[in-house]
């Protein structure tokens, strides 16, 4: 009985990269809150933003910790200020990185057998904790930061290879084998698909560790996506929980304000105003979005990167005079924004995404409509969900990925997208279906919701299999 009965201890191991580590930290959040213990593995370079998005959680009395973990970063050629993937800058430098990553195994080894998790849940970019868990017979879960939708859609061309019996890049191919008759073109997917190369493996080898391991954990929810989570599961064969939308375990206005990095505002001013966006494009595109923006007529906040070498107001893509002529229409925010409490605030009437599925997660979660604008990874994928599934969205007309700036387009589409997502009798049906999301969102996470039920599930199940661990023993 006492094997049965005694708290359950879960270590929870994101990938080095924001949006990677916002939602498992969220998730350890859920955990510890239905009576789990919670361990977050983190560097010395992530621990203070860890322990501050934990710290409401721990003072009310939950079981969550962090330990760290120290990147080898010198063994691999890496500078010491490359603690994390926001700091990485190309794909040779991407791949070096989680070579470094890979070189954690004896320190992840030394941790479970110091404090003795009866689980792993771990990112899928660290395919080797399969193995590690194994070596301790404990379970390894691994974390998808992603749609249902993309990783069936994904793993269906993988499968299936559609785009290789196409002409040329642009011409367009249905996804084999998955609901919808949804449609791709070469020019929207990741290269490593359309050609081989190191990454290629990889994540071949992400595959066959998903295929081995004891399930996979989803930041969503049944209803946002019932046919394709259906279909991974039983057409796929993976083994799934869906406990989404994780974001929705911080209730409270600080919590919100503080996942991830420090806000670059201070709350009350964020909550004035109403549309961001936050990706890495150039001064010319910066320059085509400030003039579409203003063009619209729209109220908006607008996320751009701090440029640390041009002085606030006066950087070369800002049109001259802009932020006067914006001042009481607009609010632009350098660096880093709390974005869900800004997409929870009445005012936002939309919001313009490059699609990862955090920001789509969090603007389902608040009723948000979305303009859709990706870059590149699955971003193409979410776009469909958005747009053509869910009807909660506009595409902004990007027809290529293109990393790392994203594919060019002009002020009068995003003046349009913005107006069509915002104004007028399409705006008003998009708004109505995006509302109705957000109180099954809200459901799912609630007692008796799906999500609920799910994670309640995995806890019960997690549960037994240490007690049958117990036993053999």
């Amino acid at each position: 009985m006492g094997s049965e009965s005694h708290q359950l201890h879960i270590f929870f191991f994101p990938f080095m990269a924001p949006g990677h580590m916002i939602p498992m930290i969220d998730m350890a959040k859920m955990f510890a809150m239905r009576g789990c213990k919670s361990t977050l593995i983190a560097t010395p370079h992530d621990e203070p933003t860890f322990l501050r998005s934990i710290a409401k959680t721990k003072d009310s009395g939950f079981d969550i910790n962090v330990v760290t973990v120290t990147l080898p970063l010198k063994d691999v050629g890496l500078p010491e200020d490359c603690g994390s993937l926001s700091k990485i800058t190309t794909m040779e430098m991407r791949m070096t990185f989680i070579r470094a990553v890979m070189m954690l195994d004896r320190q992840i080894e030394l941790l479970i057998e110091k404090l003795a998790p009866d689980c792993l849940i771990s990112d899928i970019f660290l395919p080797w904790t399969t193995e590690t868990a194994a070596k301790f017979g404990i379970p390894r879960l691994v974390f998808h930061g992603t749609s249902a939708f993309s990783m069936a859609g994904t793993e269906c061309v993988r499968l299936y290879q559609p785009h290789k019996k196409v002409s040329c890049d642009s011409e367009p191919f249905i996804i084999p084998n998955f609901p919808g008759e949804i449609t791709l073109c070469r020019m929207q997917m990741q290269d490593f698909v359309n050609e081989e190369n190191e990454l290629t493996k990889f994540v071949n080898v992400m595959k066959d560790s998903e295929k081995t391991c004891f399930g996979v954990v989803m930041n969503s929810f049944y209803e946002l996506e019932p046919a394709y989570a259906d279909h991974y599961r039983t057409f796929l064969g993976i083994r799934s929980w869906f406990v989404g939308p994780l974001s929705l375990c911080n209730k409270e206005t600080e919590d919100k304000a503080h996942r991830g990095n420090e806000a670059s505002i201070v709350q009350h001013k964020c909550l004035k105003w109403l549309d961001s966006n936050m990706t890495n494009f150039n001064a010319a595109q910066l320059h085509e979005i400030a003039v579409g923006l203003e063009a619209s007529g729209q109220q908006f906040i607008w996320v751009v990167k701090k440029d640390p070498n041009a002085e606030e107001g006066k950087e070369e893509w800002l049109p001259d005079g802009y932020e006067s002529r914006i001042r009481n229409k607009g609010l632009i925010i350098r660096g880093w924004a709390p974005q869900a409490l800004i997409l929870d605030h009445e005012a936002t009437g939309g919001f313009v995404t490059h699609c990862g599925w955090n920001s789509i997660l969090e603007a389902v979660a608040a009723g948000v409509p979305m303009v859709t604008w990706p870059v590149a990874a699955e971003q193409f994928y979410n776009e469909k969900l958005v747009t053509q599934v869910l009807k909660i969205g506009v595409d902004i007309g990007v027809k290529q990925g293109v990393i790392p700036f994203g594919d060019s387009v002009k002020s009068e589409r995003v003046e349009e997208a913005v107006k069509r997502v915002l104004v007028g009798e399409e705006a008003e049906e998009i708004r109505r279906r995006a509302k109705a999301l957000a109180e099954m969102a809200r459901g799912a996470v609630e007692e008796g919701g799906s999500s609920w039920s799910d994670l309640g599930a995995l806890i019960q199940e997690l549960k037994s299999h240490r007690l049958a661990h117990t036993k053999k023993i």
